[in-house]
């Protein structure tokens, strides 16, 4: 695993360590779940008020320690609460699970055209009654992508409101913008408003819903048409993300307010890096209340493939959102002094005039920073000496951000890795290429031959990708790490090379502290493909307005195109039921709908006790006839999936799917995983 890899990897696990830790501190931020609101008359706030008292001692204590009382849309709180405490609250009635604040992560011109898409047949009166609520980063409101010209007021359905805190404006395209920061931890960049700085939420709004933009570029390069899959929808704004990341407590508030305020789908393109159960999930738990009041949440699958077992947001009552590449790749390519050409990723808006002496990045080891050439090869920042690399194109033996060349004056970087040059391009603050170790050899070999080696590197250019749809090398795969006989991913849209609006103060490309200013970036995740699937949620929703998540999310995935199994080896647990194809999720034909009661008794199988299930659902007839963990097939779901032990017979496997399918008509989209589950 390259070195930058496995840092991307620890850097959000030792942000959350860290505020898990609470800085040393003894009370630490957690979610104290509580379920449905009771019913009557009903004081969330006094309620939990008076429980902080009972435990914490006193009324000053109490109201210092609550940081959030959920109670629009189902009942809990979020406090600062010392280990002790959290025992204590833990064993009170009503309490169903005491959470700690994780620190989660976040996880278009061409895109839509791709899936045939250009065009959506419903009216604008249609799009626009279906409201779309985004937990992310927040919106930049000035962008293009969010004018509402010739949109009429919200509908009437909306209770929600503008926190725009004087530097934020709503308008009849963004109708409502919320923020949360429960630790209250705030960086430089950071807007205390839903203004985004970090770019990510302007990115998956204008994804989902935003207006067409001609000439839409990142620095001239895919120029074309920008649109969301629901241009005249309307879009709600909960920022939960920050600098540092998102934390759970913010994330469950803003369900909470969604909820209440009346959106129709919600688009979450964030996640944990590890599995959690049910109940101790906050955005399962969310997206649990949101689905009783016909609310349907599209998730992104993870950015942590190709990994088994690596999928996140993995709750049945969830659309999960893999991602996969569109028809067009961008390239850089590197011509040597020798004439010999090698091509590679990069989203490469630079223009070198000529050649320019090319170097081994441990060649210009910096000794008097402690860098030797082992560590001056990777070209980390500050392990390069700057006499030697100015002027210079540097080869270096991994992918970083470009800062170390940059830094140390040079004027370009040619990256060897092959698990970088695959399938994805990253933008970078200087002229650079991402090539295979292979052809990194190739020039390596040209450097140590030459006296005095030369390179350039092309501007980039968009190649057709004959091969597309492929699902993603980074795109997280299943089984799911929690209730395999459900299949996750459910389905795989555009995730690779998006163009979509940006925020101007952040940096557009991967080197943070890149001070150019663009109004589109192209940047890549299953964050980018969960806003394509929620978009095309709301266009089946702007279709049928009265349909269940569950009969949205059936629709999108028994109509999804076939994937080439040939090119997967993971099969349906990188694409699921296949790739997103909207214009026909209108007209699925068969159904399959699921309803809450189907999802009781899928969490009592799960393991969960009547007296649990009660609180979660307010319903006293929600009843558990046993908590004996059992199998998931009896849920009337789109894919099935089969978990066996391992040894079983794949022949005793078979007929026992068959049997418990009985008579009933087989699911358009029949999956068979005998051979690929262990359990």
């Amino acid at each position: 695993m390259a070195k930058s890899r496995l840092l991307s990897l620890l850097y959000p696990l030792l942000l959350a360590a860290l505020f898990m830790h609470g800085y040393g501190q003894d009370k630490k931020v957690h979610i104290v779940y509580m379920g449905d609101l009771p019913r009557g008359d009903f004081s969330a706030e006094s309620a939990h008020h008076s429980m902080l008292e009972s435990v914490l001692g006193s009324t000053l204590s109490a109201k210092e320690s609550l940081i959030y009382s959920y109670g629009r849309s189902f009942n809990g709180f979020a406090a600062k609460l010392s280990d002790e405490e959290v025992g204590r609250l833990s064993e009170m009635d009503g309490v169903i699970s005491v959470i700690p604040n994780h620190i989660l992560k976040i996880h278009t011109t061409r895109s839509w055209d791709f899936m045939g898409f250009a065009e959506g047949k419903l009216s604008g009166s249609q799009e626009g009654n279906v409201i779309i609520g985004l937990l992310d980063t927040g919106v930049w409101p000035e962008s293009e992508s969010f004018i509402d010209t010739g949109m009429g007021p919200p509908p009437s359905k909306w209770k929600g409101t503008c926190q725009g805190e004087g530097n934020f404006t709503c308008n009849n395209k963004i109708i409502g913008a919320r923020y949360y920061n429960s630790e209250n931890w705030y960086f430089e960049t950071d807007f205390k408003s839903p203004r985004d700085s970090e770019g990510h939420g302007t990115h998956t709004a204008s994804t989902a819903a935003g207006q067409k933009v001609q000439g839409a570029s990142y620095f001239g390069l895919a120029e074309g048409v920008a649109r969301g899959g629901v241009p005249h929808a309307r879009i709600a704004v909960y920022k939960v993300c920050w600098s540092f990341g998102c934390a759970t407590a913010d994330i469950l508030a803003a369900f909470d307010d969604a909820i209440a305020d009346g959106v129709d789908i919600l688009s979450v393109s964030l996640g944990a890096p590890w599995p959690f159960p049910y109940m101790e999930d906050p955005i399962a738990i969310g997206s649990f209340h949101a689905m009783r009041y016909g609310i349907l949440t599209s998730n992104s699958a993870g950015n942590s493939g190709p990994y088994p077992y690596s999928v996140a947001n993995f709750a049945p009552w969830t659309l999960t959102v893999a991602a996969s590449t569109i028809d067009r790749k961008f390239i850089a390519s590197v011509v040597l002094g020798n004439g010999k050409v090698f091509t590679g990723l990069s989203i490469n808006n630079f223009m070198l005039n000529g050649t320019y002496p090319l170097l081994w990045g441990g060649d210009a080891a910096n000794y008097s920073a402690g860098a030797d050439p082992d560590i001056a090869k990777y070209c980390f920042s500050g392990a390069l000496n700057s006499y030697i690399v100015q002027g210079k194109i540097v080869f270096c033996e991994t992918v970083w951000d470009g800062s170390g060349i940059l830094l140390a004056n040079g004027v370009g970087t040619i990256m060897a890795d092959s698990e970088y040059s695959k399938d994805f391009a990253f933008s970078y603050p200087l002229p650079a290429t991402v090539i295979t170790t292979e052809d990194g050899q190739q020039i390596l070999d040209y450097i140590r031959s030459t006296q005095n080696p030369i390179a350039t590197i092309l501007v980039g250019e968009t190649w057709k990708d004959i091969m597309a749809p492929s699902v993603v090398s980074f795109s997280s795969r299943g089984p799911n790490p929690i209730s395999p006989d459900i299949l996750k991913p459910d389905l795989t849209a555009p995730g690779v090379d998006i163009l979509a609006s940006w925020s101007p103060v952040s940096p557009p490309s991967i080197y943070w502290r890149d001070t150019r200013s663009v109004n589109f970036n192209i940047i890549s995740g299953t964050s980018m493909s969960c806003p394509h699937a929620s978009g095309a949620a709301a266009y089946v929703k702007a279709a049928h307005p009265d349909w269940s998540p569950a009969a949205i999310k059936s629709a999108l995935m028994t109509t999804a195109y076939i994937m080439d199994s040939r090119k997967h080896p993971d099969l349906e647990f990188a694409y699921g039921s296949g790739h997103i194809n909207p214009l026909d999720a209108t007209d699925p034909g068969l159904v399959y709908d699921a309803s809450e009661a189907d999802y009781i008794n899928f969490l009592c199988k799960q393991g969960y006790n009547t007296t649990t299930l009660r609180l979660i659902t307010g319903d006293n007839s929600s009843v558990c006839s046993s908590t004996v963990p059992g199998r998931a097939w009896d849920l009337n779901y789109p894919t099935f999936a089969l978990a066996i032990e391992d040894g079983q017979p794949i022949q005793e496997c078979l007929q026992g799917q068959l049997k418990m399918l009985g008579n009933q008509i087989q699911p358009t989209v029949w999956v068979s995983t005998c051979q690929a589950v262990l359990v």
